[in-house]
């Protein structure tokens, strides 16, 4: 599903269980070694996803290693982003001639746990929550925003190589268009039409999942 979010330029792969049959390369095996059995089965099978989106492109099967924040190594040519959660893991590929940078996350569509919510929301971002929560109930709307986070800060990493907290954006969400706008509190790096300062996402909440997705396609 979450293609639906995603430009048609962007190849997706998501699976809802772990195949049996999912490996990984040598240098990807390294990076979970000593993992836990579910975070074991998490990375392989979004490694996979990872690969058989990139071969929606025509990309050839490599490794997909992993950089110095936990972030995903691409192919030259190809840029995407890879999410997983409780019973969802998925990739989204684009070539790096078409897209500028992309961004994707999954979480299940439960409360967050008890006091995070502050540490996830700007102050003013709090009000906009309450009245969502109480409008639309369907969703846990402070999951949604730190997933929405969460695929900002994927988008931004490999854009600027620096760090980008919680406290450093602000998302506005449209409940009835399934979309959101950021508005970035720092200095963004340089772009072809100009410093980076908000971005665009969408969202969609369905099968006791969240998914947000934030696409910078090239003009």
């Amino acid at each position: 599903m979450i293609e639906e979010i995603l430009p048609p330029c962007v190849a997706v792969e998501e699976r809802r269980y772990d195949p049996a049959d999912a490996t990984l390369f040598p240098d990807e095996e390294a990076v979970v070694a000593r993992a836990v059995e579910k975070r074991r089965r998490e990375f392989t099978t979004a490694r996979m996803c990872a690969r058989a989106a990139l071969q929606k492109l025509g990309f050839a099967t490599v490794s997909i290693p992993t950089g110095e924040r936990g972030e995903p190594l691409w192919p030259t040519g190809a840029l995407g982003s890879i999410t997983h959660c409780d019973g969802y893991r998925a990739a989204a590929v684009a070539r790096s001639r078409e897209v500028v940078t992309l961004g994707i996350d999954a979480e299940r569509n439960a409360p967050l746990p008890d006091g995070l919510v502050g540490d996830i929301a700007r102050p003013e971002e709090l009000p906009s929550l309450r009245r969502l929560a109480a409008d639309h109930p369907e969703v846990h709307w402070d999951r949604l925003l730190f997933s929405a986070k969460e695929s900002v800060y994927k988008a931004w990493f490999p854009l600027a190589r620096s760090w980008l907290g919680f406290e450093d954006a602000i998302v506005v969400f449209d409940p009835n268009a399934c979309t959101f706008e950021v508005r970035l509190l720092v200095a963004g790096p340089q772009l072809a039409n100009g410093p980076l300062q908000a971005l665009a996402g969408r969202w969609i909440a369905r099968d006791g999942i969240v998914l947000t997705a934030i696409s910078l396609t090239r003009t």
